[in-house]
């Protein structure tokens, strides 16, 4: 039997969701476009453990990918004078864990600075992971099957941005990885045909970026838009030439006081000598990231967000996305569906940051998601 896969980069994706402490971090507070964490030392909540500027969050996850676990992160928020807190965030140093009823687990370091009125910012994260995975794949016969995955490794990620002009941000990175990669379910491995080598990638890239959100961790209004690139070459340390783009636009409207609209698109392109971690996935709910891996993707979605009471609301989403030159030949050509329904409990009104539950169905697959902040 020979299975024709490709690992994508949830190796990443999963390291740097710990240093961002998965949703509870993954933009900010209302005036932190990149932070690490959003400043919450002054939040009347259950939901942190503090002694004066550490705080500590543990949060609850479940998706079809990982399994069900828990991130605990933890972070220490630089004192600011009161002009300071006007003009920029909080500097930190965090940490963060993850481990997962899978026996997946990550442990990262972060740092993240402000300067000059927020005209500058830097992103340190420094960790390892040990990721195990369920991939969808093709046998001869074209039948698909599951093989059960590991991939994990060490990385260092850096980000230097500035402001260019308004909500306008332009910036460089530097990514370094090492992945270790292994069949374990009883897999033919010397039929397969995949590499099972350690690989290492080393790139420099650029990331330009708009946003006019009004509080990025669950918004009402405004805009995001990304777009990223990475260069990972032999010449800086790595054992292939190949690049990374990837964008997105995220526009919120609130059509009344209790009902928001969010839209979300999105793109994916590798070429080159791609590593097996780092192929691009459907970034859509209702299967594992792991069931669509290419060279290309995109995908849309909308959302409709309903609050239906102080702490209580609703959400609707659907959403199609496309594989472009499958590694498996799963979805290749194949318009992929993604749509469902989820409740939302908002566990800090400051911030607007909701515990979400999500049921997700797709053509073969459903999936239930639970986790700290929006979809997108």
């Amino acid at each position: 039997m020979r299975h024709h896969i490709r690992i994508p980069s949830l190796l990443i994706s999963t390291v740097l969701a710990v240093a961002s402490t998965d949703a509870l971090a993954d933009e900010g507070s209302a005036d932190t476009r990149q932070g690490i964490a959003p400043d919450i030392r002054d939040d009347d909540t259950k939901l942190k453990i503090q002694d004066g500027d550490i705080v500590i969050v543990p949060i609850p996850m479940s998706n079809p990918t990982l399994g069900t676990g828990l991130i605990v992160g933890g972070a220490y928020f630089y004192p600011q004078t009161a002009e300071q807190a006007k003009k920029q965030p909080a500097s930190l140093t965090g940490a963060g864990a993850m481990y997962t009823s899978n026996d997946s687990r990550a442990f990262v370091l972060a740092q993240q600075n402000y300067w000059k009125e927020d005209r500058w910012r830097f992103t340190g994260v420094v960790g390892a992971a040990d990721i195990r995975l369920e991939l969808l794949t093709t046998d001869d016969a074209d039948d698909a099957t599951r093989v059960d995955y590991k991939v994990g490794g060490p990385l260092l990620f850096t980000q230097l941005s500035r402001r260019i002009r308004g909500d306008w941000y332009g910036g460089v990175k530097y990514r370094l990885i090492h992945a270790a990669q292994a069949i374990e379910a009883g897999t033919d491995t010397e039929s397969s045909d995949f590499d099972l080598d350690d690989v290492t990638s080393s790139g420099l890239g650029f990331t330009f970026e708009y946003d006019s959100r009004d509080l990025p961790m669950n918004s009402y209004g405004g805009a995001h838009f990304k777009i990223e690139g990475l260069f990972n070459a032999k010449a800086l340390g790595g054992d292939d030439d190949y690049q990374s783009y990837s964008t997105y636009l995220r526009v919120y409207r609130s059509l009344t006081d209790s009902v928001v609209l969010a839209w979300e698109a999105q793109g994916c392109l590798r070429e080159g000598s791609v590593p097996l971690w780092d192929a691009c996935t459907v970034k859509l709910r209702g299967f594992a990231a792991t069931d669509y891996l290419g060279e290309t993707s995109i995908s849309t979605q909308l959302e409709a967000r309903w609050k239906i009471s102080k702490h209580w609301g609703l959400v609707g989403f659907g959403g199609v996305g496309d594989i472009g030159n499958s590694f498996s030949g799963i979805g290749d050509g194949e318009t992929i569906p993604s749509y469902g329904l989820g409740i939302r409990f908002m566990v800090l009104q400051s911030k607007r940051i909701n515990m979400r539950l999500d049921f997700a169905r797709s053509t073969d697959s459903e999936a239930v998601y639970l986790s700290v902040g929006e979809a997108f």
